[in-house]
């Protein structure tokens, strides 16, 4: 396998204006519309400046979540993968993200069902793939996903996702190769045995879906805490606005495909 952040490309989609009616599990304010906006440009060109090809795919307004590239896909060196989405409202984006991929990867998988599997589920190690069962990701789908792994070369485990965690990499994201940084609730995740895990400080635990880039950690700004962390470890990070895509239970990695 190769380093899971060696990334050279990057496939985004523009938000519409319909993102404002996102899903979300709780309640708070909409996104301002105009910030979302800005923010996703900032992410979109933070990738750029670190060395990716990004394209950046037209909105859908017929899906409010479409921005969230990450979760209707997988995207690997050795090809890509359709997933199936466990909101019913987000299945139609596979269709609009078909062509995209297949223009840009060797091999294109499709599940094909009954189950469901959302890409916020899923997390590349440097040997392994593991994908974390939660109210998007149910056993069939992830099983059905780790077979389609199988096919590109990946071995695939399956994890339990605490129910305080809304997606696998919400509450988990690679600093490095053996490292990890997790909200407590995760702590414990026996997929994470052979790796260090590193704990969210105290009340930033919304700062775990950190995303590396290369050499690079993507964070949120507003996570001073874990950002001297990193910089105590010495790891090179760069912190980026995220607040009105949190407001739609998103976070960096959502964002983008990445091969």
């Amino acid at each position: 396998m190769t380093s899971p952040f060696a990334f050279t490309h990057a496939l985004c989609r523009t938000p519409a204006p319909s993102a404002v009616n996102g899903i979300r599990a709780g309640g708070g304010p909409d996104p301002d519309l105009a910030i979302l906006l800005a923010e996703h440009e900032a992410y979109v060109r933070a990738l750029r400046e670190l060395g990716l090809a990004v394209d950046v795919l037209p909105a859908l307004g017929d899906f409010p979540d479409a921005l969230f590239t990450e979760d209707v896909a997988l995207t690997l060196p050795e090809g890509a993968i359709l997933l199936r989405p466990g909101a019913p409202t987000r299945a139609g984006e596979v269709a609009h993200i078909r062509g995209p991929l297949a223009e840009r990867h060797p091999r294109l998988l499709a599940m094909s069902g009954p189950g469901h599997a959302d890409g916020g589920d899923v997390l590349r190690l440097a040997d392994r793939v593991i994908i974390g069962l939660s109210d998007r990701t149910d056993r069939t789908g992830a099983g059905e996903l780790k077979g389609l792994l199988a096919e590109l070369g990946y071995r695939a485990e399956v994890a339990d996702t605490p129910k305080s965690v809304l997606h696998f990499k919400t509450g988990c994201g690679l600093i490095d190769e053996r490292t990890v940084l997790a909200v407590p609730a995760m702590r414990d995740c026996p997929e994470f045995a052979g790796l260090e895990v590193v704990l969210t400080p105290p009340g930033e635990e919304g700062a775990a879906n950190i995303l590396r880039v290369r050499d690079t950690v993507l964070i949120g700004e507003r996570w001073p805490a874990t950002q001297a962390m990193l910089a105590a470890r010495g790891v090179p990070y760069r912190a980026l606005a995220t607040d009105h895509v949190a407001r739609l239970d998103a976070g960096l990695s959502c964002m983008s495909l990445r091969w």
